[in-house]
C-alpha cells in the first residue's frame, strides 16, 4: 500500500491538468538532423584540459586558493561506508538523514579533492580522489535510500537486480563522468583499472539502463497526463552529460541524445506557458535551473544550433524567480519551499544572460551583493554547475545590481499572483489544485508582507522523512489546509487530489483584486455550494472577503490566519501583529467571530532556522451558524 502511494504521489495522473504538446525540442530536430548537429567527441568541451595550466588558473581565477585550501582540508579525509542499517533507517524510522549524511559527506570531499586537484595540477590530490573514485564503485547503488523505493522490491536497500536512475545517481554518474574526463591519464599512471572500472559501472548504471527503460516515471515517457516535476530536467542533463562525455559511437550517441530530448520535452509541455513554478521558489533551482542546464549542455553540444533560448516562455521560467523574491531574503514559498532563499546567484545569471533578461542578471548581482560579494565557489557533486560558477564570478562583478520592477506578476494558468503597491504591502495569493508537486492541500490560500517582513505565512515544510512523501503525508500539519490561510467550511478541510481545485479565478490589475470560488476544494461531505474568497490589495492595507453559500449546517466555520508574530487579542476585534520593528492589525467582527490563538512550536530545524521557536495560529470561530453569509476582514 505504502509503495502504491508513493508511485500515485510521484507519478500524479492529473485529469485536470491541460497538458499542451509544444515538443519544443523535437520541433527543433529529428534524429537525422541531430546527428549532422552534434559536435565531434570533446569538441563541444570550451573547458581547459587538465594539463593546460594557463587555462585553469584564468578559469579559477582568484578562487583557486580557497579551492585548493578546501582540497586540503579532505587529503586525509577518511572515506566512510554506508552499512545496511543505514539503508533500512528509512523503513524503520522514516528517516532519510541516516543514509543521506554519510554518502553526502563522501560526496562533499570528492568534489573538493577533485576541483582542488584542478585548481593546483600538481598531483597532490590524486591519491585521496582514487580512494574517494573507489569508494563509490564500491556501494551498490548511487540511488539514496528514499528514492529506492520505487525498486520492485518496494524496500529501500539496493537491489543487485534492478538499477534505479534517481536524483542523486544521475549527479554522481555525471560528476565521475567529468572526473574521468579531466583526470584519465592521471589514474592510468597509477592503473588502467581504475579508468575500467569507473567506465564499467558508468555504462551499468547510466548509459545501458537509459536506454534499456522508458518506465522511469519520471522520465514520462509513453504516459499521458502525468505530473512531471524537476526529477525529469535534473535526471535529463545528468544523463545527456554522461553520453556525451562517454559515448564513441555516433549513431549511439545520437539515440541516446534524441530520447533525452524526448523526455525532456515532456517536462516543458506540463510546465503552463505562463512559465510559473509549481513547487515554489526554493525547487526553481532544480526546475527551470535545471531546464537550463539541460539546453544549455544541449546547445553547446550542438555548436548551438539547438537553441530554446529565445522561447518567451522559457524565458518567463526563468524570471518567475526574480518575481517571488520579496525583499531581505524572504521569498514566496508556496508547496514544499522555504520561506527564505533567493537562489543561485551564477545559476541566475547565466540563465538570464542566456535568455536575454536583464531583469535576472541585475537579481543574481543583488545577491551577490548581499553576500557581500564574497567570492566563495560552492563545489558540489553538481559539476557542471560548479565548474561554470567559476567562470561566473567577474560577470557577476561588474553587473549593475537590482531587483524586478513590477507592480503585479499573474501567472493566469497557475493561478498565482503577486502584487505588490506603493506602501510597501507585498501579497502572493494562488488558487490551483490540490495535486500539484510538492502539494499542499492550500487552494485559496495567500501570504502577506509588510516592508519586507512576513506577517501572514505559508509554514514551509519540515525535514524530509519517509512520511514525508508517504500515505502518512496528510497527517503533517505543515500540509494541511487548516495551517494554512484558509477556512475551515462546516468545520472540515480541504483535502489532497487532483479534483479538489478552485473555481472562477479572477485577477482584475485595476481594482488589484483577486477573486475565486474555493468551494471545489472541499469534498461533497463538506455541503458548500459558493465561498468565494477575494483579496484586494489597498493603499494601506488588505482586505479578504468571504461570500458563501451552504447546502447544510454540520458545524462551525472557523477562519484561520497563519502568522509569524504572535497575535495580541487585547482589544476586541483586533488582532495586532509586531515583528521586526513593523505593525499591522487584522480587524474582524467581534459579534460574529470569536477569536483566540495557538501556539505551535517548531521543533524541526528545518522550520526553526526560518521562523524560530513559534509560530501561531489565530482562530476565529463563527458563533453562529447561517446557510448564508459574508465575512469582511481588513489588515492595516
Amino acid at each position: 500500500m505504502k509503495k502504491i502511494f508513493f508511485l500515485l504521489m510521484v507519478l500524479g495522473w492529473l485529469n485536470g491538468h491541460a497538458i499542451e504538446p509544444r515538443n519544443l525540442l523535437q520541433k527543433q530536430a529529428g534524429p537525422v538532423q541531430l546527428r549532422q548537429m552534434l559536435l565531434e567527441k570533446t569538441q563541444w568541451i570550451k573547458y581547459p584540459a587538465y594539463t593546460d595550466r594557463t587555462g585553469w588558473d584564468k578559469l579559477s581565477g582568484s578562487a583557486k586558493a580557497k579551492l585548493i585550501k578546501d582540497g586540503e582540508a579532505n587529503l586525509k579525509y577518511e572515506w566512510k561506508l554506508v552499512p545496511a542499517s543505514a539503508y533500512l533507517e528509512y523503513e524503520r524510522s522514516g528517516s532519510r538523514t541516516a543514509m543521506e549524511n554519510i554518502y553526502y559527506a563522501n560526496n562533499k570531499a570528492l568534489s573538493v579533492l577533485v576541483f582542488a586537484e584542478l585548481a593546483e595540477g600538481k598531483g597532490r590530490f590524486i591519491p585521496a580522489i582514487i580512494d574517494g573514485v573507489w569508494q563509490f564503485c564500491d556501494m551498490p547503488s548511487w540511488a539514496i535510500s528514499a528514492h529506492l523505493r520505487v525498486q520492485k522490491t518496494g524496500r529501500s536497500l539496493p537491489d543487485m537486480n534492478e538499477t534505479i536512475i534517481e536524483l542523486v545517481s544521475a549527479d554522481m554518474g555525471s560528476f565521475l563522468s567529468w572526473t574521468w574526463y579531466f583526470l584519465k591519464d592521471e589514474f592510468n599512471k597509477v592503473d588502467p583499472v581504475i579508468n575500467r572500472r569507473i567506465l564499467k559501472l558508468l555504462k551499468e548504471r547510466i548509459l545501458d539502463p537509459y536506454m534499456q527503460r522508458s518506465d522511469y516515471w519520471w522520465q514520462a515517457l509513453g504516459k499521458e497526463g502525468v505530473l512531471v516535476n524537476n526529477w525529469n530536467p535534473w535526471c535529463n542533463a545528468n544523463v545527456l552529460t554522461c553520453f556525451l562525455l562517454l559515448e564513441d559511437n555516433k549513431d549511439s550517441l545520437t539515440a541516446a541524445v534524441y530520447k533525452t530530448m524526448q523526455s525532456t520535452d515532456q517536462f516543458i509541455n506540463y510546465v503552463k506557458s505562463d512559465g510559473a513554478c509549481e513547487e515554489g521558489p526554493s525547487y526553481w533551482t532544480h526546475a527551470a535551473g535545471k531546464l537550463y542546464d539541460y539546453l544549455q549542455i544541449l546547445y553547446t553540444a550542438t555548436g548551438g544550433k539547438i537553441n530554446l533560448f529565445g522561447e518567451p516562455m522559457i524565458r518567463k521560467m526563468g524570471e518567475y524567480i526574480s518575481r517571488s523574491y520579496v525583499g531581505n531574503g524572504w521569498v514566496v514559498n508556496f508547496a514544499d519551499a522555504s520561506a527564505k532563499g533567493g537562489g543561485d546567484e551564477e545559476l541566475i545569471y547565466r540563465y538570464g544572460a542566456a535568455v536575454g533578461s536583464e531583469e535576472m542578471q541585475q537579481y543574481a548581482a543583488y545577491l551577490f551583493q548581499r553576500n557581500n560579494k564574497k567570492l566563495d565557489p560552492v563545489v558540489a557533486r553538481d559539476f557542471f554547475r560548479s565548474i561554470e560558477s567559476l567562470s561566473t564570478y567577474p560577470l557577476l562583478s561588474n553587473t549593475k545590481a537590482g531587483l524586478a520592477d513590477f507592480r503585479f506578476t499573474w501567472y493566469p494558468q497557475t493561478e498565482v499572483l503577486f502584487l505588490k503597491n506603493n506602501s510597501g504591502f507585498f501579497l502572493a495569493a494562488k488558487g490551483g489544485f490540490n495535486n500539484e508537486s510538492h502539494n499542499h492541500n492550500d487552494v485559496g490560500s495567500f501570504s502577506l508582507y509588510y516592508k519586507e517582513v512576513p506577517f501572514f505565512i505559508d509554514a514551509g515544510v519540515g525535514t524530509y522523512t519517509r512520511q514525508t512523501f508517504g500515505p502518512e503525508r496528510y497527517t503533517i500539519w505543515t500540509m494541511q489546509c487548516d495551517y494554512h490561510n484558509l477556512p475551515m467550511i462546516n468545520g472540515r478541510a480541504q483535502p489532497f487530489g487532483e479534483q479538489y481545485k478552485a473555481g472562477n479565478v479572477v485577477f482584475d490589475s485595476v481594482k488589484n483584486r483577486f477573486s475565486l470560488d474555493i468551494a471545489g476544494a472541499y469534498d461533497k461531505e463538506t455541503e458548500v455550494k459558493k465561498w468565494v474568497r477575494s483579496y484586494e490589495l489597498q493603499n494601506d492595507g488588505l482586505v479578504i472577503k468571504d461570500q458563501f453559500e451552504l447546502n447544510k449546517l454540520l458545524g462551525a466555520n472557523q477562519l484561520h490566519f497563519m502568522t509569524w508574530a504572535k497575535p495580541d487579542l487585547s482589544k476586541s476585534g483586533e488582532a495586532k501583529l509586531e515583528k521586526d520593528g513593523k505593525i499591522l492589525t487584522l480587524y474582524f467582527d467581534p459579534a460574529l467571530f470569536e477569536a483566540s490563538v495557538a501556539e505551535i512550536k517548531q521543533e524541526d530545524k528545518r522550520l526553526s532556522t526560518v521562523w524560530g521557536e513559534s509560530l501561531y495560529r489565530l482562530e476565529l470561530r463563527a458563533k453562529k451558524q447561517v446557510l448564508k453569509g459574508n465575512y469582511v476582514f481588513r489588515v492595516k
